[in-house]
């Protein structure tokens, strides 16, 4: 494909209503042509609580049905831990944009030095940063362009907390996916055997 590319990675663990909105937003603001929701299958900064392939699965769903909205497995087919510039090798690679776009949050760009290849990821991607109105990014001189997203006070973390509190997270998630997110926590949560 040609035109204008976005990768939004993540954990998506699980996907929520926020992940819906900046993503919009981030296609509006930069115009793209597609965007590339890739969920990390190892994410290596973190631990994932759902298994890759429920959350992928779960991406895939939440997304689905807008055109513009692609979910990819490519860090679920890749061994070792999901790192964000084979990613983008394998973009450029495979997708051949006019423009690649790494859309990336305020806090990921302060901790942008620590990442695998930093030179590299910008040399395959222009770095886009999501900043709710408001607020701004200082003390860094990775270059980047800023993008305004709007502010949703949700997090993945939030969800799995009502989830432990036996609270319902209607409303939080794309309602199709609810009872799919619940299973998960319920399988997890439930001790094998019982």
């Amino acid at each position: 494909m040609s035109g204008r590319v976005g990768i939004l990675g993540g954990t998506f663990d699980p996907p929520h209503v926020g992940h819906l909105v900046v993503a919009q937003d981030a296609i509006d603001a930069l115009e793209l042509d597609l965007l590339l929701v890739v969920p990390a299958a190892r994410p290596p900064h973190r631990d994932a609580v759902l298994d890759a392939a429920t959350r992928y699965d779960l991406a895939r769903r939440a997304f689905e049905g807008d055109p513009r909205i692609r979910v990819s497995d490519v860090e679920l087919e890749r061994s070792g831990p999901s790192w964000t510039v084979d990613t983008l090798e394998w973009a450029k690679r495979e997708l051949r944009p006019d423009g690649l776009y790494l859309i990336v949050g305020a806090d990921q760009l302060r901790a942008f030095g620590e990442w695998k290849e930093p030179e590299r990821i910008l040399r395959l991607a222009r770095l886009a940063v999501m900043t709710r109105p408001g607020e701004e990014v200082a003390g860094t001189d990775v270059p980047h362009e800023m993008i305004e997203v709007t502010r949703v006070d949700l997090s993945s973390t939030r969800v799995r907390r009502r989830l432990e509190q036996g609270r319902s997270i209607r409303y939080m998630v794309p309602e199709r996916l609810r009872p799919q997110v619940e299973r998960a926590w319920t399988a997890l949560s439930t001790p094998s055997g019982v």
